[in-house]
Formats: C-alpha cells, structure tokens, sequence
C-alpha cells in the first residue's frame, strides 16, 4: 500500500525530545533529557485518598461523560485561585479546562489562524508548541531571546514586516529550554507592542509557581485590560503530568471557539482527573504544597550548577536559573553540538540538542539543555563527571 499523508503532517518531524528520550530506556542511560517533574514531587499518597474517596462515593461522577469546558467546580476555583494568586482574570474573561497546557497551544492556533498566517515566537522555544504551531501550515518568525527575555526590537520590526500575524508566543516563566525570565519592563513593551498592532498573545506559564528563587514578576494576562491575552496554565509541574490537566483564561468569545475545537479533538478533559486537581485544592494545603516542590528543586539546581561549575566550566557557560526545570548550556563556538551529544548518549548521558528547539532545526547551534528535576542526585554526579571527561577532549 502506498500511503499518502496529508500536507500538513508530511512536513512534521519526529520530536527530538521525544526520539533521544528513546535512549533512556536504554540500561545504565542517566538522563538530562527529559523534562519531567521529581519522583518525589508527586503528591501520591493524597492522590491515591483523593482518588479512593471520589470511587467511593461518586464514582458516576468521575466516570461518565462531562461538558466540553471543564468540571464546574474547578473552573469556578481556578478562577478565584488565579484572581486572588496572580491577578488573573477579567470581567470579559472566562476559563476552560484542557488536557494539559499542550492542548491550549493547540486549540488557540485552531481558533485564530489559517494557513500561511503568522505566529511570531521566542527562538528557542519549546518544541511541542513549535510543532502544534507547525502543524497548522503557518507562518513561524523567531525572535532572539536575551537574558531577560524575548529582544523587543527585533519583536517590533517583525510585527512591522510580517504580514498575518495573528499571535505572539511567550514563555515568559523559566523558558523552556532557555531557563530564561523576561523582566517586567519587557512584558510591559510586550503587552503595548500587541495591543499597538493588534495582535494577540499566547502565555504559556507552566513554570512559573516554581519558582524557588528571586522576586515573582506579574502575569502579562494580569496587565489585560484589552482582551488580547490567552493565558495557558497547568498543573502538569505542580501535581501531576499524568493527569493531563490544563486550563487557558481568554475573552469569553475567544473560549467559546476554543470550546468548539475542543468538542471535536476530544470531547471533554479527563474528568476523573480533573475532580482528583479539584479535591487536592479544596482538602490539602496547596502553598504548603507548592513550597515543598520549590525546596526540592532549589537544592536540585543548585547541586546541578555546582557540578556544571566543577566539571564543565569555564569551557562551558549558562545563565543561572531561578526556578523551572531547566539549565541551557553554550558550547564554545568551534565546537559540534550535535557530535557532542551523540558522544554523551555513547558514553551513557541523554542530552537535548539545542537546535531541536529553534525555528529552523538546520539553523548552527552551540546550545544544549540540561534538566535537573528528573534525575537524582547520584545520577547528576555520575553523569556530570562523564560530561567532564567529554569537555576535557575538546
């Protein structure tokens, strides 16, 4: 059978994320690959109360078919939760329930482009978006990311030039891979550059209630008085990956399509798990909980940047990270990033190369991404000594 494929998923990649992750199912492979919360993050033993006690006594509930835009009694305390925390939320706006933060990337291209459209986004940028983006046929313009965040004149002279651009993606929280925060001053010339060309913005803050270092900066969605702002949240980071629950916040009329698309993707979120997020909200201690995940991964940084410093250093940079998952790690200029990192899935150390992350994949890269939350301690210092030995031959 000759099998042909639409347009639109010929020209998609396998996800090198997900193709090196292959590796780590390989024995004795330590991995900084993957992007995973730490095992001992996971609220399990209150996941497994919260789940005894919905079967127990509502097992119907958490069993049957719900409606498209979320398990009502979460969507009414995500709102509160989000105005009260993070200034979240408008009078115009309204919230919906996905599977995961990835669906909100999804959804929003669904809604508001057609193809040959422009989506402006930080370059790098995570590759899931990038792809969910890719898929839809349109347009992708990068923009270079400084140290705080995504470079405004080169946003500006975009938005001046490209035609059809219908939104700018940010990660504005520990940007995944580049572990970068965008300062206040910048969501602010963000916010005023979107509204002066009227254009949307896709936040996408799946890190930004871990941060474990550092002051807390303001949403971008929080400065919305114009209704031009899609919020993605999740509590793949804080609770759990598995349970594929995610939320966007957008002007009523803009979930309302988000809606549509979402009836015919998937029909509703887990409902299950969405009643297990709703019960950990009401019957657990969220801030103590959230408090204890930012120690954990304040000493699993901080380990892992004093090994980067032993070992790798001064050959190897980074930018200190201040919450997230992630360290991006710049190779000097001569050397080959890829030969790198195939040298260290041979000598058994998973890394991502850095150009997965770019816009144009064939574009020379110097970066790699290191993620600390997954493996443990042991690991890190094995494999960072490996990675030393590695950066000693170059």
């Amino acid at each position: 059978m000759n099998y042909i494929f639409s347009d639109k998923i010929s020209k998609l990649q396998p996800s090198a994320i997900r193709e090196i992750l292959k590796f780590t199912a390989m024995p004795g492979i330590i991995s900084f690959a993957a992007g995973n919360p730490a095992p001992e993050a996971f609220p399990s033993r209150e996941v497994g109360e919260i789940s005894a006690r919905i079967l127990e006594e509502r097992s119907i509930d958490a069993l049957q078919y719900s409606i498209t835009e979320g398990y009502t009694p979460l969507r009414a305390r995500m709102k509160e939760y989000m105005k009260k925390s993070h200034a979240v939320g408008r009078e115009f706006d309204e919230l919906i329930i996905t599977s995961g933060a990835q669906q909100v990337m999804d959804l929003t291209t669904k809604a508001l482009c057609n193809e040959g459209d422009t989506i402006l986004c930080e370059s790098p940028s995570f590759i899931g978006s990038l792809n969910s983006f890719r898929s839809y046929n349109v347009k992708l313009e990068g923009i270079p990311v400084d140290s705080d965040g995504m470079n405004m004149e080169a946003l500006e002279q975009a938005l001046k030039t490209e035609k059809n651009v219908r939104f700018i993606y940010t990660i504005p929280n520990f940007q995944n891979p580049s572990g970068v925060t965008m300062s206040l001053e910048k969501r602010k010339a963000l916010y005023a550059l979107a509204k002066q060309y009227q254009v949307m913005i896709l936040e996408d803050n799946p890190y930004g209630d871990i941060r474990f270092k550092g002051e807390h900066i303001e949403a971008i969605k929080s400065m919305d008085e114009d209704g031009i702002v899609v919020y993605a949240g999740s509590f793949s980071k804080v609770l759990s990956p598995g349970l594929r629950v995610g939320y966007a916040i957008a002007p009523r009329e803009v979930i309302a399509k988000l809606t549509v698309c979402k009836q015919v993707s998937d029909v509703h979120t887990n409902i299950f798990a969405q009643i297990i997020a709703d019960e950990f909200m009401e019957h657990y201690d969220f801030e103590s909980h959230l408090k204890r995940i930012r120690e954990i991964y304040l000493k699993k940084s901080t380990l892992m940047m004093q090994l980067i410093d032993r070992h790798l250093a001064p050959k190897i940079t980074y930018q200190p990270v201040e919450g997230g998952l992630f360290i991006w790690c710049k190779l000097p200029e001569a050397v080959n990033m890829m030969e790198f990192c195939k040298n260290a899935v041979q000598n058994k150390v998973a890394l991502v190369p850095g150009n997965a992350f770019l816009i144009d994949e064939s574009e020379k890269c110097s970066y790699f991404r290191v993620n600390f939350s997954t493996p443990t301690d042991d690991q890190m210092i094995q494999g960072m000594e490996i990675l030393g030995g590695l950066v000693k031959q170059l």
